[in-house]
C-alpha cells in the first residue's frame, strides 16, 4: 500500500497490556504513557482506570498537551473483579453495572472519547436471557454515558471456550446484542481484535464483515492456543510470530485488507487501529513495541 499510514488510520496501543505492570491502576503509569505520547507513530491510546486522584490528573493533562485520541478499558476492571454484565444474579449485575460506571466517570476525567468493556461469562444454560439481560446493563451504561456527554461505549468481542470462555463470543451473537443496545444508544458498537479471531473459529473476513455496520474500534495482535502448557495460551497476546502461534506479517495484511473494504479504514480516515500486545516473561516491553511497529508496517507494505 502506497502512502503514508497515518493518514488512513489513527494507529493506537492498548497502554496496559504493553505494559502489564500499570493494569490494576498502578505502577509505573506516568512514565511509562509518556513514552507513547512521545512516540509519533501512536495518535491513540487506550488506558485503564488510574487509582491514585494525582497521577489521573497529570496522565489527562499530559494526554491533551500529546492530542492523543484517548479511550479507557473497563475490560481489567470487570475481569479483575470477576463482574458479570450478564449474570442471572441481580446483585451481581448490578454489582458490574457500577463498576463500569465507575469507569465512565474515570473516562470523562481522562477526556476519553471511547470506553471498552466485555460481556460476562457464557452461561451453561439460558443464553437467551443472557443475552437479554448484557443488552439491559448495556443500555443502561449507554445512557450513563450519555448523561455525562459523549463518551461513546464499545463491546469487545472475546472468546467463549478457550480462555476467558465470554458469552460474546460468537460476533453474530454480538451483532444481536448491538442492534437491540442501539435503541437506547444510536453510537453504541462493536470492538473486533484479530487477535481472537482464531479463538472465535472466524476469519477476518467473516468477523469484519458480520460486524461492518457496528464495528468503532479495532484491535490487532496475536494469540497463541496449540498447548495448554505454553505461557502465552489463550488471551495473552504474544508478540507477531511468537513460535506455535496464529498471527503474524500475513494475517495482518488480511485484516488491514477487510477494514479497507468495508470502509473502517481508507484514505482520509481517522479510526482507530490499535496494538494489543503483551511481553512474555522477561521481554521488554519496549522491544515488543517496536516489533509490532515493524510487523505492521510489512503487513501495509503488502497492501
Amino acid at each position: 500500500m502506497k502512502g503514508d499510514i497515518q493518514h488512513y488510520m489513527q494507529v493506537g496501543i492498548v497502554h496496559f497490556m504493553a505494559y502489564p505492570q500499570t493494569m490494576a491502576g498502578d505502577g509505573p503509569i506516568i512514565e511509562t504513557v509518556n513514552k507513547i505520547i512521545t512516540d509519533d507513530f501512536f495518535s491513540a491510546i487506550e488506558i485503564t482506570q488510574i487509582n491514585d486522584p494525582e497521577q489521573r490528573k497529570t496522565v489527562a493533562g499530559m494526554l491533551q498537551s500529546g492530542r492523543m485520541t484517548t479511550g479507557l478499558g473497563a475490560q481489567p476492571v470487570l475481569l479483575r473483579n470477576k463482574a458479570d454484565l450478564n449474570s442471572f444474579d441481580e446483585e451481581k449485575r448490578r454489582v458490574a453495572i457500577d463498576l463500569v460506571k465507575g469507569a465512565i466517570d474515570q473516562a470523562y476525567e481522562l477526556h476519553a472519547g471511547k470506553l471498552g468493556l466485555l460481556s460476562g461469562p457464557k452461561p451453561d444454560r439460558n443464553e437467551d436471557r443472557a443475552l437479554a439481560l448484557l443488552a439491559d446493563s448495556l443500555s443502561e451504561i449507554c445512557q450513563y454515558a450519555r448523561s455525562k456527554g459523549n463518551l461513546v461505549i464499545s463491546l469487545e468481542t472475546f472468546d467463549d471456550v478457550t480462555d476467558k470462555k465470554c458469552l460474546i463470543g460468537s460476533n453474530r451473537l454480538a451483532v444481536e446484542v448491538a442492534k437491540e443496545v442501539r435503541k437506547a444508544d444510536p453510537t453504541f458498537g462493536l470492538m473486533l481484535d484479530l487477535s481472537h479471531l482464531p479463538m472465535q473459529r472466524e476469519t477476518s473476513r467473516d468477523a469484519l464483515y458480520t460486524t461492518r455496520d457496528y464495528l468503532n474500534h479495532a484491535h490487532i495482535g496475536n494469540c497463541y492456543i496449540k498447548d495448554p502448557k505454553d505461557p502465552t495460551y489463550g488471551d495473552q497476546h504474544p508478540r507477531f510470530g511468537y513460535p506455535g502461534s496464529e498471527n503474524d506479517v500475513e494475517e495482518l495484511r488480511e485484516y488491514l485488507k477487510v477494514l479497507m473494504e468495508i470502509g473502517y479504514i481508507g484514505e482520509g480516515q481517522s479510526n482507530v487501529v490499535a496494538f494489543e500486545v503483551k511481553p512474555v516473561g522477561n521481554e521488554s516491553s519496549d522491544i515488543v513495541i517496536a516489533q509490532s511497529k515493524r510487523t505492521l508496517m510489512r503487513a501495509w507494505s503488502k497492501l
